[in-house]
């Protein structure tokens, strides 16, 4: 096997390898992985994930930004694809196809929120295929308190929405540190986000409500907002809580009220 599957993790990436078979074996009982399944994972380092994916499944692909690793990666497995990138910055309408990915990936604690962002606009597209059916992620497990967040606590914000807006939010398992080599300060969650096609479309205003709401998230509703063009008349929205206490229902009909459209308008002041 070539010297990079066994380097040492590079800091500036983030890497903490999965070592713990019992806890592979329990990420691959969740997974369920079926033969015509597509499987795109992300940061596969060593390739621990790799060896039980690669030939269980019809097509398989693997995004890893460590050139080294890839390098070994496409060694240990012919005909995979192996895409050397920067994930955040990877086009991923290059994948998209009449088939939706399952996703998988024990993400680095630092790209984790962008990227889920990035995946969470992938669900609103227009087509009837979404790009991913599920995604199975080993997270930093505060992440995944915000990801399962149910209003009124103090998890519940921005990515609590935006997740739950989209998809259906499970949290799967914890993983303890002593699990990855370097082991990380934090325990880790297995989270599972599965799209739900009534909830696809998100309003094309959602974000720009939620990242004002919740940066002022003290504050009561109608002033956290008072930068978007909103008819409070026409909303069945209390304009007088806190956003914490509102529910993804409630910041869709905020959304669905906001003048200007796809504009995303905001009201000069």
């Amino acid at each position: 096997m070539p010297k990079a599957a066994t380097k040492p993790p590079r800091k500036r990436f983030g890497q903490h390898f999965l070592t713990d078979r019992g806890v592979l074996a329990r990420l691959l009982d969740c997974l369920a992985l079926r033969p015509d399944d597509q499987v795109l994972e992300i940061g596969p380092g060593r390739g621990a994930l790799t060896r039980e994916i690669y030939g269980a499944v019809k097509r398989c692909a693997a995004i890893e930004i460590d050139r080294d690793l890839a390098a070994a990666l496409r060694a240990e497995f012919p005909g995979m694809e192996i895409i050397n990138a920067d994930v955040l910055a990877y086009d991923f309408g290059k994948l998209q196809n009449a088939r939706p990915w399952r996703i998988v990936g024990n993400l680095p604690y630092n790209i984790s929120s962008p990227l889920l962002f990035q995946l969470l606009d992938l669900t609103s597209d227009t087509g009837d295929v979404p790009f991913f059916q599920d995604t199975h992620f080993m997270l930093q497990r505060e992440m995944a308190a915000r990801l399962a967040a149910r209003p009124g606590s103090k998890a519940w914000g921005r990515l609590s929405v935006a997740a739950q807006s989209r998809c259906a939010v499970e949290a799967l398992f914890d993983v303890a540190p002593e699990s990855f080599a370097p082991p990380p300060k934090v325990f880790s969650t297995l989270v599972r986000l599965s799209p739900q096609l009534q909830r696809r479309r998100a309003p094309p205003q959602l974000d720009a409500v939620l990242r004002l709401a919740f940066s002022a998230r003290r504050k009561r509703l109608a002033n956290a907002l008072k930068d978007l063009d909103i008819d409070w008349n026409a909303v069945d929205v209390d304009a007088a809580a806190r956003p914490e206490q509102l529910t993804v229902s409630d910041f869709v009909k905020i959304a669905d009220a906001v003048h200007g459209g796809n504009r995303g308008h905001l009201r000069h002041r």
